[in-house]
């Protein structure tokens, strides 16, 4: 069985090319972070070491990529988008590969007519990376299972702003290394079980109130005029109601279909769970690197006045590594954020 264990991190700094620039030998510090519908981040301390020094001169933004093993295994790859050097250390801060797409718009005018919605964030993510791919793939776990239509125009809009919308109208995404993955909103497939006794440090539960919505209006493009609506009052919460324009949308069942999935994930006040500050346990019936975004975690507790005991949908991974001095041992944290699934609102 596998647990999450105190884990050591290794780095390496590749070229574009796939070419070696330099293995990290000595890490000082590491961080990454795993992201449901948004870019995720990591960041490396490097201490020089013998000839190191020159190799680690060379490193250039968006040349290079930082890849990060945790015991060996691949968990984290991505452009790396600042550098600083300093005297004895050298900080690299990368993105993951779907940062490319914030950097990039639609390069074709395009149409899409009663389509699952999976269909369209494919099309998107390889419009974008077309003229120039870094490296990445695409993984497709299941339909979105909402149908719409959607208009894209060349040049128009930032292709991330354009898969963050679809991701808000019933798919999520999420990206491990290279690979970017697409899954429905409803996706229940648990990695794990977390209990008390595996959060030593405690959890805190929180409500986000300013995200309830039970009335949800979409406007479409303009050309169309259309406009929908689903949603109303609620006997227990009342009225909250918001509006949104999605110039993409070309018709009004899609309009529909749209304000229907926003309405499906706000419906009730959400619930999410933070593991604060230490974090899962080593002995936690987890293994780290499955803890993706968009997969579930079964989770009891009843460590707070608001006890839990249900399947959640994992939002953020965050896992940091300290090298520790001479007069400390350098430790390990594992974060992990959920929140009450799509499926068990709705």
């Amino acid at each position: 069985m596998a647990v999450a264990g105190c884990g050591t991190h290794s780095a390496v700094i590749l070229d574009r090319s796939g070419a070696t620039v330099t293995t990290a030998e000595v890490l000082t510090e590491v961080e990454w972070n795993r992201a449901l519908d948004a870019t995720s981040t990591a960041r490396a301390v490097i201490q020089p070491d013998g000839d190191c020094c020159n190799r680690l001169g060379r490193i250039g933004s968006w040349r290079n990529r930082l890849v990060l093993f945790r015991e060996g295994k691949y968990v984290w790859d991505g452009p790396i988008t600042d550098v600083s050097w300093s005297l004895g250390q050298v900080e690299v801060i990368a993105e993951d590969v779907s940062v490319w797409l914030d950097n990039r718009v639609p390069h074709e005018t395009r149409s899409f007519a009663n389509v699952d919605l999976m269909e369209v964030a494919q099309w998107l993510i390889a419009d974008g990376f077309a003229p120039d791919d870094p490296g990445h793939t695409v993984e497709v776990i299941a339909p979105a299972g909402i149908i719409g239509s959607r208009s894209y125009s060349a040049g128009v809009g930032q292709t991330g702003d354009h898969l963050r919308q679809l991701a808000e109208a019933g798919l999520d995404y999420t990206v491990i290394g290279s690979r970017i993955l697409l899954l429905p909103e409803n996706h229940m497939a648990s990695v794990g079980r977390l209990s008390d006794v595996d959060l030593p440090d405690g959890l805190e539960v929180a409500e986000d109130g300013k995200s309830l919505v039970t009335r949800w209006i979409v406007a479409g493009s303009e050309a169309s005029g259309v406009i929908g609506s689903d949603g109303g009052t609620d006997p227990h919460y009342g009225l909250h109601e918001r509006y949104v324009e999605m110039s993409e949308i070309t018709d009004q069942r899609s309009a529909d279909e749209a304000a229907r999935a926003r309405r499906r994930s706000t419906s009730t006040v959400p619930v999410f769970i933070d593991t604060q500050q230490v974090t899962i346990s080593p002995l936690a019936a987890v293994d780290v690197p499955t803890l993706v975004p968009g997969w579930c975690l079964d989770v009891t507790s009843a460590s707070t006045c608001r006890a839990v005991s249900q399947r959640l949908k994992i939002t953020g991974v965050k896992v940091t590594e300290n090298g520790g001095d001479d007069d400390s041992p350098g430790t390990e944290s594992v974060q992990v954020q959920v929140a009450a699934s799509a499926a068990e609102v709705a």
